[in-house]
């Protein structure tokens, strides 16, 4: 009785060691480290690495550790002076080809990177890093919905050759005015059946016939999503040029973004970045030229010279056919006749009569879109910071024209369905689709994120000591079990936790004091049944089954009705109260593995397949 088959056993030690592995890293102090990305025309190789050391060397700045991998290089220092002397010397060595971002490392042995195991990432309270609160101007949003559909409401009724005197924009509608209620009553009907998003109300004033268009609730809504969309994909695609790991960009109610960089040390590069600007432009390939020859200097005089992401050379006609202002959306699909992956944009008034006119007079021919953006360089001239614009032009997606097209048309030649929304995004997140104002900014330095990884530590090593020592005393040789699979229950979420790369808050702390606390329940639970059956006269055998067969429903059900409150507070919460119930959530798990199978295990090896007269409980 009370003994487990090798097979469990070996699972258990097994989990065991897996759980110590992966939790090893977490005990690596952080450094103060550099990372060097390059930009999509540059590439950290192993003479960029040189380039970089031999500038360290001559500078008399030591580095204590150096990794790289895909288009990155990591640089750790002892300490946050050498840093910041190294970063001066790098940007001004490297130039604004490469991104030079300052942030925290954990050195963890490369025995340890190889299987896999890395630290979990620490959230902006414990590391240190930028916060930044951004709210989102959606007054101006709709606005600019309304101008576009002002422009377009000009373009049709000049299609349909239906004459209006004005066509006026007011705070929440456009005005159309016609001088014959004949040809009002024409373009309500007309315009109701093109613009069926749009709520149209028909008027007389004085002497016009007046046609009122409103966006409908729902319309608004669409817009105010879709702005608040595209200007967390456009900070998201700035924000990554800083080089920082984990960034958290997300929505915070209905019109701000947060913005944190958890590591990062640079709040003046992040304001240059987002307050940066972006904008797209399509354009004709030049088929009619070499590349080659415009590769070297005989660039023909109507076209001129871009690369792709890749860096692959393209040339392109100097004539812009239509730009990113005159996109107003853009969504992704498949192609009905082909079945690829598409993207679906829609032009402006404007922008749809340069495109019908270009693409009917080029059928078949290859048209290109540029992504344009005005990137801040910062370089040191005589001692001294100077940071200057940079535009940085590169081509992010070439196709065919397969037929004349204009308000309404289609992009393939994607290689997959998610470069198709990639492309749908950046379409529409070329440039900001709203002001945005930078409503609140916070930066945490790494000494106080320090302060509060100390204080959660502590309060986690007080809480485990009072329980281990209530549990020793008042359980005794059981109780020492049960703060074994204490101990082994910690190590497992923090295994966990690094394994899923989730991000640790001081909410997240919480939710493993907590679960500290509630881990022995179980094991209570279990060694009150034993102390009843032994009151009751059963053998000490008999005690030990009963007493983990008999509380283990009632284990189970408490720990389910944890574990839901900690799948709604995940679902329906936000930032902290999600890092709280990610805890919690596996806690719980980990710590019904460690009272009920792990403590088992240990009890049947020291009781089980022998006789007992008496347990230490």
């Amino acid at each position: 009785m009370n003994r487990y088959p090798l097979w469990k056993n070996l699972l258990v030690v097994l989990v065991m060691l897996i759980g110590i592995l992966y939790a090893l890293p977490n005990l690596f102090d952080q450094d103060p480290a550099m990372e060097i990305s390059g930009t999509r025309r540059a590439t950290v190789d192993r003479a960029v690495e040189n380039r970089v050391l031999e500038a360290l060397k001559q500078a008399g700045i030591e580095v204590k550790s150096l990794d790289r991998a895909s288009n990155r290089l990591l640089l750790r220092f002892r300490d946050s002076d050498t840093q910041l002397r190294a970063k001066d010397v790098l940007e001004e060595t490297l130039g604004g080809d490469y991104t030079v971002a300052l942030t925290l490392s954990t050195d963890v042995p490369a025995w340890l990177r190889a299987i896999g195991a890395k630290p979990m990432y620490l959230g902006l309270d414990l590391r240190g890093g930028i916060h930044v609160l951004i709210d989102v101007d959606m007054e101006a949003a709709v606005r600019q919905a309304l101008d576009r559909y002002a422009g377009d409401i000009r373009t049709f009724l000049r299609k349909q050759k239906l004459r209006y005197s004005r066509v006026s924009q007011k705070a929440d509608r456009v005005e159309i005015a016609f001088k014959d209620p004949a040809v009002r009553d024409r373009a309500y009907d007309a315009l109701g059946n093109e613009f069926r998003d749009l709520l149209l109300e028909s008027r007389d004033e004085g002497g016009d016939y007046l046609v009122e268009v409103r966006m409908s609730r729902v319309e608004q809504k669409t817009v105010r999503k879709f702005a608040l969309d595209q200007n967390i994909t456009t900070l998201r695609n700035r924000v990554n040029a800083l080089g920082v790991s984990e960034p958290v960009i997300q929505q915070q109610g209905e019109s701000r973004i947060v913005v944190q960089l958890p590591g990062a040390q640079d709040p003046a590069k992040l304001k240059e970045i987002l307050g940066a600007t972006a904008t797209l432009e399509y354009r004709l390939v030049d088929t009619e030229h070499s590349v080659e020859d415009a590769l070297a200097g005989k660039v023909p005089p109507g076209s001129k010279l871009y690369r792709t992401r890749d860096g692959e050379p393209l040339l392109l006609k100097k004539r812009v056919i239509v730009t990113g202002n005159q996109i107003t959306d853009a969504s992704s699909g498949f192609d009905q006749r082909s079945g690829q992956p598409a993207v679906f944009v829609s032009l402006d008034g404007q922008g749809a009569r340069r495109m019908r006119n270009m693409t009917t007079e080029n059928v078949g021919k290859p048209m290109a879109v540029v992504f344009i953006e005005t990137r801040s360089e910062t370089r040191m001239v005589d001692g001294r910071k100077v940071t200057r614009k940079v535009p940085v032009e590169e081509v992010i997606s070439v196709a065919n024209i397969l037929e004349p097209f204009g308000r309404r048309f289609q992009t393939t030649g994607l290689d997959s369905p998610a470069e198709a929304h990639d492309l749908a995004l950046l379409l529409r997140a070329g440039a900001l689709a709203a002001p945005i104002d930078i409503v609140e900014e916070r930066t945490i330095g790494p000494s106080l994120g320090q302060d509060n990884i100390d204080q959660g530590f502590v309060s986690v090593v007080i809480g485990m000591l009072l329980v281990v020592l209530f549990m020793a005393l008042y359980y005794r040789a059981f109780g020492l079990v049960a703060d074994l699979a204490l101990v082994m229950n910690l190590v497992l979420i923090v295994a966990v936790l690094s394994m899923l790369q989730a991000t640790l808050t001081l909410p997240g702390i919480a939710g493993i004091v907590l679960t500290v606390g509630m881990a022995v329940d179980a094991n209570v639970l279990i060694f009150e049944r034993i102390r009843e059956e032994i009151r009751n006269g059963s053998t000490p055998q008999a005690s030990i089954f009963a007493g983990y067969d008999k509380a283990l429903s009632t284990i189970v059900d408490a720990n389910i009705t944890t574990l839901i409150a900690a799948v709604v507070l995940f679902a329906f919460g936000t930032g902290p109260i999600k890092g709280f119930a990610v805890t919690l959530f596996i806690g719980i798990l980990t710590s019904m593995f460690t009272a009920i199978v792990g403590t088992r295990a240990v009890i049947n090896l020291i009781y089980g397949g022998r006789r007992v007269k008496k347990l230490a409980i």
